[in-house]
């Protein structure tokens, strides 16, 4: 990993769909991944995320690179300019609904990609308000981390 203070995120990739995974994660101890990159990984996913949950769209967008490629499974190929615009209308549309995303505890995969940097595979929930209850979706989440 070559910056640890401002990493960038070349890719972000989310795959998501309408319903649950069908099979839960495998517990976190059957997995090996390298300890000092998954500590690493783990704590930049929850500095980005903070500043998801804080709906503070400059501090998300120094987690990602000017070359951004965000995919999505329903509006597929999206830029860093457009993923920006798309985050500070999600904040804005959701200023009183409690917006937030949470990391599914044990879901956390992360494998090295050589001298490049890492792909992270993980679970996790966004959850909002709506009509007075949580309404939460869980889905696969992949990134690669320069």
């Amino acid at each position: 990993m070559r910056n640890t203070s401002v990493v960038g995120l070349f890719c972000l990739v989310l795959f998501s769909c309408s319903t649950p995974p069908t099979t839960a994660p495998h517990a976190a101890e059957e997995r090996t991944f390298p300890t000092e990159l998954l500590a690493r990984i783990s704590q930049l996913d929850s500095a980005m995320f903070a500043a998801f949950n804080a709906h503070d769209a400059d501090l998300l967008g120094t987690f990602f690179t000017s070359d951004l490629e965000f995919y999505h499974d329903k509006s597929g190929l999206a830029s860093f300019d457009t993923t920006m615009a798309d985050f500070r209308g999600l904040f804005a549309r959701n200023m009183d609904t409690g917006l937030r995303r949470d990391l599914v505890p044990g879901s956390l995969e992360v494998y090295p990609l050589g001298d490049f940097g890492a792909l992270e595979v993980c679970l996790h929930r966004f959850c909002h308000m709506a009509n007075g209850t949580d309404d939460c979706g869980t889905f696969k989440n992949i990134m690669v981390w320069r």
